[in-house]
């Protein structure tokens, strides 16, 4: 069931939009920040609020790749694997972050500080490679950089 103030927070959306379904993603994006994640059952609970069928939400969900449909750690860091940070060595820092957390691309350290998440593009080409925690962006990465960084996240 939702709570009150996700929902409150999902309708206050619904004048910006021309119609409910069109607040598809604000609504899930809403329930993520509340529980980190946006279960079958919210999913559910958002389909009922908006007209929706639970399979047309998981299939926007699942296409948007900033939408978890599984529990993450308290922080999730983003490496990005496009071309350009690829070519600045962008294979080489999630080696290194990956052993540095003990999880491979996709996973959740044990005691769910950390999730490890490759993505397409951050739009920071210019400084690649390139990371985001949470929703800060890292720039110009080396292995002393990464080490460093992950130490500010409890």
């Amino acid at each position: 069931m939702l709570a009150p103030e996700e929902r409150a927070e999902i309708e206050a959306e619904f004048p910006h939009y021309p119609n409910r379904k069109a607040v598809s993603i604000d609504a899930m994006k809403i329930v993520q920040k509340h529980r980190g994640w946006v279960s079958d059952e919210a999913l559910h609970d958002i389909g009922e609020l908006l007209g929706m069928s639970d399979a047309d939400l998981d299939g926007i969900a699942t296409f948007y790749n900033l939408i978890f449909r599984r529990p993450v750690g308290r922080h999730v860091i983003y490496l990005c694997d496009s071309v350009s940070c690829w070519i600045m060595g962008a294979d080489q820092q999630c080696r290194h972050a990956s052993e540095t957390l003990g999880i491979q691309p996709g996973e959740t350290t044990a005691d769910g500080r950390f999730t490890l998440l490759p993505i397409v593009c951050l739009g920071a080409c210019d400084h690649a490679p390139v990371m985001m925690i949470d929703d800060d962006m890292h720039l110009d990465l080396t292995p002393e950089k990464i080490a460093r960084i992950l130490e500010r996240y409890q």
